[in-house]
């Protein structure tokens, strides 16, 4: 008995073993990006293999993320010969959804910041000086469009088209693990502390949980957007790590006292703050999940298939 989601579709080509996929996976994230990251890095828009510079660096960034959907998109419809739709793309209402996950991603981000500072991890420095700027909102608004690709190429990556490959050769619970496994190790860096990854596959856990809640990616990619976009470019603190190097839309926020509290280097996401909401985040989804199951109103694709 194998487990379908998205789709019951069955696929044409070769779909790799379950335990092959995330190596697979990594590979073409490797051969995809490489060339774009090198050459940002030769023009200057970027550290060597390191953060970008500035907004510019962070919007040419996206270079390597299309590619990456582009290397990911030819796998699915030339070898595994399947339709989009079966990795994630599917069902109706896909904007509306998107732009539910987008607020929802914006309030979560929002309510972390707001706990870090009400315990004493942040400190209020000014309020929305971006502004004062006009060339600074134009860059904020450039970088919802960028961070509107970038992470919905990611979940388009890992939890369409890797979550549901995993599932076909396998299970719901390899599908989990071994998909955030491969997101989190794609996000590995020098630089990275032992609580940012544990933060990473906590993410990638509650972004599974989501699709498997909802049988579709279109609300965990605007999630992941509003998240990424607001936690960049809303407080001037870092996201993932990273520094838009954008003055702050609501309210600059300077981190003082404990990194556990306010993340430190990786900005908010590195907080225990945001452990403990995505953990609950994905108990709560997976807890719905089941519900919904057990009543018998899951859609027929993402049930056992003979």
């Amino acid at each position: 008995m194998t487990q379908m989601i998205f789709s019951d579709e069955p696929a044409k080509g070769w779909i790799a073993p379950g335990i092959a996929a995330p190596f697979i996976c990594i590979f073409l994230l490797v051969i995809s990006m490489l060339p774009g990251d090198l050459g940002l890095a030769y023009l200057g828009f970027t550290e060597p293999m390191g953060p970008p510079r500035g907004p510019l660096g962070f919007f040419l960034m996206l270079v390597s993320f299309i590619a990456v959907g582009l290397a990911v998109s030819g796998w699915v419809r030339w070898v595994e010969k399947r339709s989009l739709a079966s990795a994630g793309l599917c069902g109706e209402g896909g904007l509306k959804k998107f732009l539910t996950g987008l607020a929802v991603g914006i309030a979560m981000m929002g309510a972390i910041v707001t706990a870090i500072a009400l315990s004493g991890g942040y400190r209020v420095a000014d309020l929305a000086p971006a502004f004062a700027s006009p060339a600074a909102l134009g860059w904020i608004a450039l970088l919802l469009a960028g961070f509107a690709v970038q992470a919905s190429v990611e979940e388009y990556v890992f939890r369409g088209w890797l979550f549901s490959t995993i599932m076909r050769r396998w299970n719901m619970t390899a599908a989990f693990i071994l998909s955030s496994a491969a997101f989190t190790f794609a996000h590995l860096s020098p630089r990275a502390t032992v609580l940012a990854l544990v933060m990473t596959f906590i993410f990638a856990i509650f972004a599974c949980a989501w699709v498997r809640r909802s049988n579709s990616i279109w609300g965990v990619m605007g999630w992941h957007v509003g998240w990424n976009w607001f936690g960049g470019t809303g407080f001037d603190v870092p996201i993932t790590g990273l520094d838009t190097g954008l003055p702050a839309l609501v309210v600059k926020m300077v981190p003082v006292g404990s990194a556990y509290l306010n993340g430190g280097g990786e900005g908010p996401e590195g907080s225990v703050f945001t452990l403990a909401l995505l953990t609950v985040a994905s108990l709560s989804l997976l807890l719905l999940a089941r519900s919904r199951g057990r009543n018998g109103i899951d859609p027929p694709h993402s049930r056992h298939q003979p």
